[in-house]
């Protein structure tokens, strides 16, 4: 979810992450040595009040942690990040923590992402009703209720995205629809975002097989 708010963004620095030997994203590829790595986005930023973050992607190998893409600067809540455990719905802020990636969302079809991909039209809302039996879903809205006031999917910020698995249990009032999506040049309601020439190449490497993480919060 995105919010407008102000702000001019520090320069991220190329110290932001651990691993400084260069990885490539070719070397996520299907050898049998390939499929024992694994891959990690960290999303860090300097303090709990902070909007925001430094965003890097490594790859692990038997051989130790390789940077792939960034550090890169990415937008994260309107009020920063959560403190672990204390993310709630409608706080505009960032939940911390290690969370798995669940599948890719697009407007247009997929053009070949090897994570599980799914195509955004009219219909489509993120129910983020604490009182809604689906809270925390994707609803297509021709067959069910998304909720009160429900996130829609059919949005320029969700043209690319992957939904990140925060709340699965859906426990309600913990929050909701927290994606790695495209930036449209503001902060969010919690979400994660980057630029399109940064998102889209991110996407592409992300490999299930891999089993890829996401971790958010202060450094």
């Amino acid at each position: 979810m995105t919010v407008r708010t102000g702000g001019a963004p520090p320069a991220a620095s190329p110290s932001a992450g651990a691993g400084a030997a260069r990885g490539s994203p070719a070397a996520a590829g299907g050898s049998p040595a390939a499929l024992q790595r694994r891959q990690l986005i960290t999303v860090t930023a300097a303090s709990y009040g902070a909007t925001y973050a430094t965003l890097t992607a490594y790859q692990d190998t038997g051989h130790g942690r390789h940077r792939v893409f960034g550090p890169w600067t990415a937008r994260i809540g309107r009020n920063g990040f959560a403190p672990p455990g204390d993310k709630r719905e409608g706080d505009g802020r960032t939940p911390s923590g290690s969370f798995s990636l669940t599948f890719i969302f697009g407007a247009g079809p997929d053009p070949g992402f090897r994570f599980p991909f799914r195509r955004i039209h009219p219909y489509d809302y993120w129910d983020d009703d604490p009182a809604s039996s689906q809270y925390n879903e994707w609803v297509d809205g021709r067959h069910a209720s998304p909720g009160a006031s429900p996130e829609p999917m059919d949005v320029s910020a969700y043209d690319d995205g992957v939904a990140i698995g925060y709340n699965t249990a859906r426990t309600p009032g913990l929050g909701s629809a927290i994606f790695l999506h495209l930036n449209i040049g503001i902060a969010t309601a919690g979400c994660v975002t980057l630029p399109g020439s940064e998102l889209l190449p991110l996407l592409r490497w992300l490999n299930p097989a891999l089993s890829p993480r996401i971790s958010m919060g202060v450094r």
